[in-house]
């Protein structure tokens, strides 16, 4: 009898001829989170089993690839003979002290010389017999002894499933720059587009002294945070503070936000193509602040000439973004009261439906390029 955690998998089968490449780099994505922890990983037809682990660690185990993107569900089980002695042994293991139950079978090996329904009965009177605490409800049981009969002549034992992240492996879907701001929004974005199977960059803008680095420490403990969903991440980090200092010199205060979101977004894409990132995502809800109008996303879009950006929140409102904050762990960390570089010389009143000629002859009012270049030989990089 050995201790084993049963994988299953989501999408993955709708792949067709396809599956192969998304199986391995499936596999490659649990290999990374479960490193450091003694294991196998093996494919057992449609499911994956990780075995010969240290007595103790299923625990540790299970919550590292309960982040792995593509894995539906898991469950920690017993694999046995397939003999109905062993079979009961295993059962007898898994179940709970007391309650009422009952036994689903699926017997892959046609082989076996019991049909499902025939092990599902006998099991289950051998239980009744075993503990007089325990009774059978087909209907409504409050517990399932799970038995599957596999063709290799062994058979997985085990009770209860638990829920994982679904969604597609991380690098089946390209790769992609998260603009990572400190704030709710932004490691949710990041979340949701890495669950389609998108690998994740980010790219932080800070304005330090104005802003302090315990700013930059709350972005980079997001950035852990989403590097456990995403098989490792890349953080690069531009100052914006000279920037920020030339519209506050020489330009309307009322466009500061508009004109500094238009020079973030012509360096998320000049860092974007030289990293070999083929769209730039972002934390942005329509209405939710003033710069998140769609004249305000059009003002920002302008600027972009070559990749696409995705803005899966588009449609959220703030407490469905919270709790997809909380669930992925994040939301505590976004909390903390260290703001970020979008509220350095912020306006009384910002514009709030910019008219892109407007913003255009405030813009004109810069050294753009000189500015671009200024800020991009600031560029730092830490990789979790």
């Amino acid at each position: 009898m050995e201790k084993v955690v049963i994988i299953r998998y989501s999408e993955i089968h709708l792949k067709g001829k396809n599956r192969g490449y998304f199986e391995r780099i499936f596999a490659a994505n649990m290999e990374k989170a479960l490193k450091g922890i003694r294991h196998e990983i093996r494919r057992r037809s449609g499911r994956y089993l990780v075995e010969n682990f240290e007595e103790g660690d299923e625990e540790r185990i299970v919550k590292r690839l309960s982040k792995v993107f593509g894995i539906h569900s898991l469950s920690i089980g017993l694999k046995v003979p397939s003999d109905m002695n062993e079979i009961f042994a295993a059962a007898m293991q898994v179940s709970d002290e007391s309650g009422t139950f009952k036994v689903e079978t699926h017997r892959a090996d046609k082989r076996f010389y019991l049909t499902s329904p025939q092990i599902s009965a006998e099991i289950g009177g051998r239980l009744l017999d075993k503990n007089k605490n325990l009774k059978v409800d087909v209907h409504e049981p409050e517990f399932i002894i799970n038995i599957d009969v596999r063709e290799d002549g062994s058979t997985l034992v085990f009770n209860k499933f638990i829920k994982c992240a679904d969604g597609m492996p991380v690098g089946t879907a390209g790769r992609g720059l998260l603009l990572l701001s400190g704030g709710i929004d932004s490691p949710v974005a990041g979340h949701m587009i890495a669950k389609r199977g998108m690998k994740i960059d980010c790219l932080h803008f800070h304005s330090y002294p104005y802003t302090n680095m315990q700013a930059r420490q709350k972005v980079m403990d997001l950035a852990k945070i989403l590097s456990e969903y995403t098989c490792g991440i890349k953080v690069t980090v531009i100052s914006v503070k000279h920037i920020q200092e030339e519209i506050h010199k020489n330009c309307n205060g009322a466009y500061m936000v508009t004109l500094l979101r238009r020079f973030m977004m012509r360096l998320a894409e000049r860092l974007a193509i030289k990293d070999g990132d083929q769209c730039i995502i972002t934390g942005e809800s329509l209405g939710q602040v003033a710069s998140q109008t769609i004249e305000g996303m059009t003002s920002s879009n302008s600027v972009i000439e070559k990749l696409p950006v995705l803005r899966p929140l588009c449609g959220f409102d703030k407490n469905e973004i919270i709790e997809r904050s909380r669930n992925i762990g994040a939301y505590d960390v976004s909390i903390r009261p260290y703001e970020d570089c979008c509220t350095v010389f912020l306006p009384d009143y910002p514009i709030i439906k910019p008219k892109l000629e407007d913003v255009l002859a405030e813009e004109a009012k810069l050294d753009v390029q000189g500015l671009l270049d200024e800020a991009f030989a600031t560029i730092e990089v830490t990789e979790f």
